[in-house]
């Protein structure tokens, strides 16, 4: 009675937090649950009946083994509980998603009890979750003869899982919520600093908004018993930044329906908007959940009777509602026509929210079972020997005679499966693809596993090259919520055939590099397609994407992606970098430039970036090509020149190197695999037999952007612009302002060079600008405390190799040490250089954040409310964006510097510079 006394002293905590009981995974306590159940006296009995039929988490937990195997007992007559017929039990099996309750299905379908098997075989159709050990179970016994199993099997080829489900209704009813004015980040959905409690579906939903606005949703609800409530990003995009699978189970928590009325907290179907409509990787999200995203367009640019854009005062496109989502409005989706109404008035055509793909979504709950269900189709076909019929939704397929292939579009049709066989696609194509590398981070990664749970997997997909657990998010502090989740964490993923940063039997040293990093050097194709649980899954070898937690799982389980090939943006350069600039500016001036060049209209959002860096190595192209996330690109290629890849790769190789030499590699040998793949990719650029991958001379780009560098003139800064009137046009990335903009008197109180948008030359640059402040002035002095958190450790032991890191350590007044990590978030900053452990830091802003009101010069990629700083009562915090040169010296200033002052703290130092190939980067 221990685990269960337990049990209940928990839920008492969690009432008083005004939560429910916490779904139970564990067998232990459940199998105390079943004692008690047994026991017709026990005083706990009527709960625990409630607790095992409404409270059990279903998929692969070890609850759901134990829950299976006491329902198998029922329905064989071995155990008799009143309140649960056995058909009560086989409705509460199909339930179970997979997993253990498809072990006992398969066992009663292919018993000898006719009528039990007719029973388990009804239940069986309905499924889809189902794995090699299931499906050869089946195939021996049709092969074998029993007649059930050839019924299963026939259901499944004419995949009645999913033609027998109620087709969509054809007008749903919403409510309008305005969750926000200008783009939504997915912070404000699921914020950053409450990502201990992500797999805790319950306690997690609290942090959705804010109190008021949940009071709100509720009030709507009351209001509109019979209606969706539909959360709305006025005058921007909803989901912007993170790709959280977070963020839309909390939208689902709160407006969307329960899954199943026997599992607790998971609710799918959210409905959610924007102005300019969802960020690609978070409508990726809401299609798993068999949500709908629309993009409703309800404000538009005013013109003139040229057809010109009007400006205002500040040089800003007019915009004027077309019609109004205010909260509360009763608007109608006619899933049929493809129109929104209001009313009998018609607002907006909506049917690429409702293409034929879409629509399975929705009918079957979730992307998932469509994955599953298509696969489990082909599988019963052939094993019937049949042809496929034709039930799901033809994927598009989009040729055109004579034009040639972008990157992406290269790279999707190489690891296209089940298309047309020689057939060249192109973009508008709907593709399933094999993926080669696969990403899970930290603060996503227990919803990874509750996910792959739930989808009964319990192996990586041998068509994986590669796959790696971080621990990066969770690197700044190793407090009691760390303590809790990540060692479990890294232990489910390392049996499931990830390598993971920390090592559960404790026999390697926790690496906690940035996951993107590493994703980066484990890359060692251009060829390959990457899937990462972060929206920075941006490599520079390659195409990324960032996915949510559900995505990630689907990729490991699967080794898979569905997805269309995107439309891409050629980005090419002309001029002369000036020697006192940082490639950073470049950046940050690429996304000036292109939203001056086309008049305001963001090209990238949605769409490949196609970057002809050349010359740049993975290492520095990373910082350009992370940044993408920031542009609200759908993902990013580099196109590099031969000798420069290689190099990558080279660098590439002895980074695996030293993984290996750590003992990180698997039994599978997974790293000494992808030196091999490397080695081969070097082997084949050198011979000429496969050169490094560029696109066709006669590829078609929905538009090409061409990045003047002479123009680029002063430091560029990215700016939350938090105190505009407008407030649409607050923390977005695409405020980007010279440094003398701030004429030299803006006040910073914190400094943070770090994370992901930096490498080893960033903190050599910091390293040399210490050396020459100490010599111009005789000694360094921090007028703002300056925080510096290297992405890896081997940048670390490189710095220390070549004497850098002892000039740090020399002007730092805090250094980390992995035998004894902070314990506790830091609250309070001196004015001193903080050597930080290598990982995310305050760029995540879940353990280390600066003070209220703070406005921070950062080399993050983050600038939203909230994020790296809070606002105070008396001050909005900001989170500046700029190069490392930037950052330091507005630490030693205390302020930002003119630019006489920049040019003279930079003289002499080797900045990361970039020059524009001179090869035509084409086939």
């Amino acid at each position: 009675m221990n685990i269960y006394n337990d049990y209940l002293q928990e839920i008492e905590e969690r009432k008083a937090q005004g939560l429910h009981p916490k779904p139970i995974d564990g067998a232990e306590l459940l199998s105390e649950i079943i004692a008690q159940i047994k026991d017709s006296n026990n005083p706990h009995r009527e709960e625990s009946l409630n607790f095992f039929t409404f409270n059990t988490v279903p998929g692969t937990t070890p609850a759901a083994a134990v829950k299976a195997t006491f329902l198998k007992s029922i329905i064989l007559g071995e155990s008799v509980v009143a309140e649960i017929a056995p058909a009560f039990a086989f409705e509460l099996l199909s339930h179970m998603k997979g997993g253990p309750s498809m072990g006992v299905l398969l066992d009663l379908a292919l018993g000898n009890d006719v009528a039990i098997a007719t029973e388990a075989a009804k239940v069986l159709k309905t499924q889809f979750f189902l794995y090699e050990a299931d499906t050869d179970r089946l195939e021996a016994a049709f092969k074998a003869g029993n007649v059930v199993a050839k019924e299963i099997l026939e259901s499944y080829a004419k995949a009645e899982f999913f033609t027998k489900l109620p087709e969509v209704v054809e007008e749903i009813k919403v409510v309008t919520y305005v969750a926000g004015e200008g783009d939504i980040s997915t912070d404000l959905l699921s914020p950053g600093n409450q990502a201990h409690s992500r797999s805790d579906r319950e306690l997690h939903g609290k942090c959705l908004i804010s109190p008021e606005a949940q009071i709100e949703i509720q009030a709507l609800q009351a209001q509109h018993p019979d209606k969706s409530v539909m959360l709305i990003a006025e005058k921007g995009t909803m989901g912007v930044g993170s790709s959280r699978m977070s963020g839309v189970n909390n939208v689902a928590l709160w407006t969307g329906r329960k899954a199943s009325p026997y599992v607790p907290f998971i609710n799918i179907a959210p409905i959610v908007a924007g102005t300019n409509g969802i960020s690609p990787i978070f409508l990726t999200t809401v299609d798993v959940t068999g949500g709908i995203g629309l993009d409703l367009q309800n404000w538009v640019k005013v013109v003139d009777e040229k057809g010109n854009a009007v400006r205002n005062e500040n040089g800003d496109v007019v915009l004027e509602e077309a019609y109004s989502v205010a909260t509360g409005t009763v608007l109608t989706i006619n899933t049929k026509t493809k129109k929104l109404y209001n009313g009998d008035k018609e607002l907006k055509d909506i049917s690429k929210a409702f293409t034929p793909q879409k629509m399975e979504f929705i009918k079957a709950g979730g992307s998932y079972a469509i994955v599953f269900g298509k696969k489990l189709q082909t599988f019963a076909s052939k094993t019937l020997g049949i042809d496929i019929v034709p039930v799901f939704a033809a994927s598009k397929e989009v040729s055109v005679e004579g034009q040639g292939l972008t990157a992406v579009e290269k790279i999707f049709n190489k690891n296209a499966v089940g298309t047309t066989p020689g057939k060249v696609l192109h973009a508008g194509s709907d593709v399933r693809v094999e993926v080669n590398i696969v990403g899970s981070q930290d603060t996503t990664g227990l919803m990874t596993s509750q996910e792959l749970e739930s989808m009964a997997a319990t192996v990586i997909s041998p068509i994986v090259d590669g796959a790696y657990q971080s621990g990066c998010h969770t690197a700044s502090v190793w407090d009691n919520k760390s303590k809790a989740n990540i060692p479990r964490l890294m232990k489910f993923m390392n049996d499931f055939g990830l390598i993971t940063a920390r090592d559960p039997k404790g026999e390697y040293l926790a690496m906690t590099d940035v996951i993107h990093k590493v994703l980066n050097d484990i890359t060692v194709d251009e060829w390959a397609i990457i899937i990462g649980g972060d929206s920075h899954t941006r490599m520079s070898k390659g195409v990324a994407f960032g996915a949510d937690s559900g995505t990630v799982a689907l990729a490991l389980a699967t080794g898979e992606a569905s997805m269309p090939i995107p439309e891409s943006v050629k980005v090419t350069f002309k001029g002369d970098m000036k020697t006192y600039m940082d490639f950073r500016d470049v950046v940050h001036a690429t996304q000036s430039q292109m939203l001056k060049q086309f008049g305001g209209e963001n090209v990238f959002q949605g769409r490949i970036i196609e970057v002809h860096l050349g010359t740049l190595t993975a290492d520095q192209a990373f910082t350009f090509t992370d940044w993408t996330a920031e542009m609200k690109a759908k993902a990013s290629i580099c196109i590099s020149e031969d000798e420069t890849l290689i190099e990558s790769l080279l660098i590439a190789k002895k980074r695996i190197q030293i993984m290996i030499d750590k003992g990180m590699d698997n039994a599978k040998q997974v790293l000494k695999g992808l030196i091999a793949i490397a080695d081969q990719r070097i082997a084949d650029i050198r011979s000429g037999a496969k050169p490094a991958l560029t696109p066709d001379a006669n590829a078609k780009y929905y538009a090409e952007v061409v990045i003047d560098l002479d123009i680029v003139e002063e430091p560029m800064i990215a700016d939350p612009d938090v105190n505009n009137a407008d407030v649409s046009k607050r923390y977005t990335h695409d405020t980007i302002r010279p440094l003398s903009f701030y004429g030299g008197t803006k006040k910073v109180d914190l400094g943070f060079v770090g994370s992901c948008m930096v490498h080893k030359g960033d903190l050599k640059i910091l390293s040399q600008m210490l050396k020459n402040i100490d010599a111009q002035f005789g000694k360094v002095e921090f007028k703002a405390p300056l925080v510096v958190a290297p992405p890896t450790y081997n940048i670390v032991d490189e710095l220390k190799a070549e004497g850098d890191w002892e000039v740090l350590q020399k002007y730092s007044g805090f250094e980390f040490d992995d035998n004894a990590p902070k314990g506790v978030a830091r609250t309070g900053y001196e004015n001193i250089l903080y050597l930080e452990r290598p990982g995310c830091n305050l760029c995540m802003g879940n353990q280390e954040k600066a003070a209220k009101g703070d406005t921070v010069m950062a080399t993050s990629t983050r600038l939203f409310q909230g994020r790296v700083v809070e606002d105070s009562e008396g001050k909005k915090g900001e989170s500046l964006l700029s190069s490392t040169p930037v950052v330091v010296l507005s630490t030693i200033l205390g302020r930002t510097p003119t630019m006489e002052e920049y040019k003279a703290a930079v003289k002499g130092i080797n900045l990361t510079q970039f020059a524009p190939s001179h090869k035509l980067l084409v086939q």
